[in-house]
């Protein structure tokens, strides 16, 4: 349960699909809050299939670093319940200011090529446009999906939006969930909760 608005997340989740999905576990939940005026917008879990055998984590590492090792080799799930009634164009607008700091951020690392700013252009302005123009009632869950890696090239990531669409894109999978654990967080309690809940795994 969300200590900040008492929302119930179940301990695993198992995400119907046409192509069998691992059972996921609840790594940690939080509030999202709107800072100014302190207003608590949504609860968010964080799920993650933490039985891969793909995911080779020391258990000396530091959490951030197991987060980032977690997101970027195995199923994730962000999930999204509304604590007030809201819309669909509200969330995208956030997500996608999300993901525009993330590609600043990566520039002013470095680490962000010419090639992939220019691969990443089609899958943000696809994001821009699967969300439908209608209300999300309080306290209905929206589920976002980021595949396992397939080690295939010509196979990216998908980000799947249930029942809204997908995107197919490596590198803009990945930065949507990393970018709920940069710094403080996008829900600071969230980020905490997860730090906490890895400090003893790994091998």
């Amino acid at each position: 349960v969300d200590p900040g608005t008492s929302v119930a997340f179940p301990k695993t989740l198992q995400i119907p699909s046409k192509f069998p999905l691992p059972k996921l576990s609840l790594v940690g939940v939080g509030t999202r809050t709107v800072s100014f005026l302190g207003l608590k917008v949504y609860s968010v879990g964080f799920y993650a299939d933490l039985n891969d055998p793909k995911l080779t984590v020391p258990v000396a590492a530091e959490p951030e670093e197991k987060i980032d090792h977690i997101v970027r080799n195995t199923t994730c799930v962000i999930r999204i319940v509304p604590t007030r009634n809201t819309s669909y164009t509200h969330l995208r607008d956030g997500f996608v200011r999300a993901l525009t700091a993330r590609v600043q951020l990566e520039k002013s690392r470095g680490v962000l090529t010419p090639e992939t700013e220019f691969a990443i252009q089609s899958p943000l302005r696809k994001l821009k446009t699967l969300f439908p123009n209608a209300a999300l009632t309080k306290g209905t869950p929206l589920d976002v999906l980021v595949t396992a890696p397939t080690g295939d090239n010509k196979q990216p990531r998908r980000l799947v939006f249930r029942d809204l669409g997908s995107i197919e894109s490596d590198w803009v999978a990945e930065q949507f969930v990393l970018a709920y654990f940069e710094g403080d967080g996008i829900s600071p309690p969230l980020k905490k909760a997860t730090v906490e809940r890895l400090k003893t795994f790994g091998s």
